[in-house]
């Protein structure tokens, strides 16, 4: 009687903003998809229109890169990150469930257990990392707020979103994507305008290219970390959505936003100077009046990207099989990453920029085998017949992730290990990249032959 109950419940889920959503990791049905392409955009848009954007934006001035090489660098990494994620979020459709439930198809059950617990890992990361921010923010709105109050308010409020889950995400991001490109439009014709400061900016800096490599690494890991949980909000969108159009949308959502606001928050790193430690204190400080607005525009942002960390940190605790519902596996989220933030709050400059460049040794591998599978082995047309879809363990998917990351080893330049081939070439990260192409190529060897026996059998 409840499993009859359940699935009536979900039947009337469609296009309701306010009700909480009944599906957590199992398939969305054809009666259930809704939605359109265009929302890609604005979720993309809305979500990445967030302070830890605008925060790396200090990265490359940090680093001593010249006005040419900062853009050049934002641009490449961005462009490549954002193509990333629309790749991934083309799948969501065809299987109506999430990224991580979709990459058992090329793991295995059993085998999918791995990057579901990263996934984790990671998403509980990302909230922290801007629940951090935001408090900042919201502790230069109003000085007398204590760091754990501020911290609490907003996990509050993403924890609410999160629970509602996919159609208020989608109608909270659709107001954000609004709102936030009005705000960070003033924000930046502010910076922009005071040009001879930002001219007057002429680092010294030797070996450009080690750094370079560095800034699109760190760029491209940013946008890219949304490629394992991306169809989570495409699965519901009707199964003949055009894919090219959700990645185009998508790309330019993700691309437009984070592009932009690296940029803002580099012409922001420039004005305030050497001394700017805290990228909120020197955002406020060089918007001068319109500083409330600024900062009030940034702690939006990050409300707006942790909605979806939360949200898809829930599927991911599904994704590991730990059988609560989602509702619960969200509150629980919510609640560790306010602890996470507490602890990460001391330290967060150099604790950030050590998280971004770990983020993306595991994910780089483990998309570019999905994405090899969906679009050139094109397992969507095999799947009802594809042995991969039942076995527990596929080892072909294990191995070639294991030797991406092994393969990339040499070419690491993170905070805990430098690889041979980047020491000798000043530091220069290349190891996503490495990774993503080795993972790719083994895996289409390893796996072509069950593919065509699939497709035979048709």
């Amino acid at each position: 009687m409840a499993v009859s109950m359940d699935h009536r419940n979900k039947a009337r889920y469609g296009n309701r903003t306010f009700q909480v959503e009944p599906y957590g990791i199992e398939s969305v049905g054809q009666e259930e998809r809704h939605g359109t392409v265009r929302s890609q955009f604005t979720l993309w848009l809305g979500s990445n229109l967030t302070i830890a954007d605008f925060a790396l934006g200090f990265l490359p001035v940090s680093l001593g890169l010249p006005w040419p090489w900062i853009i050049v660098s934002i641009l490449l990494g961005n462009v490549a990150g954002s193509l990333l994620v629309g790749a991934c979020s083309a799948m969501g459709p065809t299987y109506g469930v999430p990224q991580l439930i979709i990459g058992r198809y090329s793991f295995g059950k059993i085998g999918g257990l791995l990057p579901a617990l990263l996934n984790y890992v990671s998403t509980i990361g990302w909230f922290a990392v801007n629940n951090i921010l935001g408090t900042f923010g919201l502790r230069v709105l109003f000085p007398g707020l204590l760091f754990w109050q501020g911290a609490l308010i907003l996990v509050v409020i993403q924890g609410l979103l999160a629970v509602y889950g996919h159609n208020l995400i989608h109608a909270y991001e659709r107001v954000m994507s609004v709102l936030l490109a009005i705000l960070f439009a003033v924000v930046t014709i502010i910076a922009a305008t005071q040009t001879g400061k930002l001219l007057a900016y002429h680092p010294t800096t030797q070996g450009l290219w080690p750094l370079f490599a560095i800034m699109v690494a760190a760029a491209f890991s940013y946008v890219g970390s949304w490629g394992p949980y991306a169809s989570d909000y495409s699965r519901y969108l009707p199964v003949t959505t055009d894919r090219k159009k959700i990645m185009l949308h998508v790309f330019l959502g993700s691309f437009i936003a984070s592009a932009w606001l690296e940029l803002v928050g580099a012409l922001v790193a420039v004005l305030a100077g050497a001394g700017a430690s805290d990228p909120i204190a020197a955002l406020h400080s060089v918007t001068g009046g319109f500083g409330a607005i600024a900062v009030i525009a940034v702690v939006l942002g990050g409300t707006a990207a942790d909605a979806l960390n939360l949200y898809s940190n829930a599927l991911s605790a599904g994704a590991l099989g730990i059988r609560l519902p989602r509702v619960v596996l969200a509150i629980g989220a919510s609640l560790i990453g306010l602890i996470l933030s507490l602890l990460g709050s001391g330290h967060f400059e150099q604790n950030y920029e050590n998280f971004l460049l770990m983020l993306g040794y595991w994910m780089t591998p483990w998309v570019g085998i999905l994405i090899t599978d969906f679009f050139i082995l094109r397992r969507d047309r095999i799947a009802s017949k594809d042995i991969r879809a039942t076995t527990r363990v596929f080892w072909p998917g294990i191995l070639s992730f294991l030797i991406g990351i092994v393969c990339s080893l040499p070419f690491m330049d993170g905070p805990f290990y430098e690889g041979a081939i980047s020491k000798a070439m000043g530091g220069a990260e290349l190891s996503f990249y490495v990774g993503f192409l080795v993972a790719s190529i083994v895996y289409y060897l390893m796996t072509r032959r069950v593919v065509n026996m699939a497709s035979n059998s048709l």
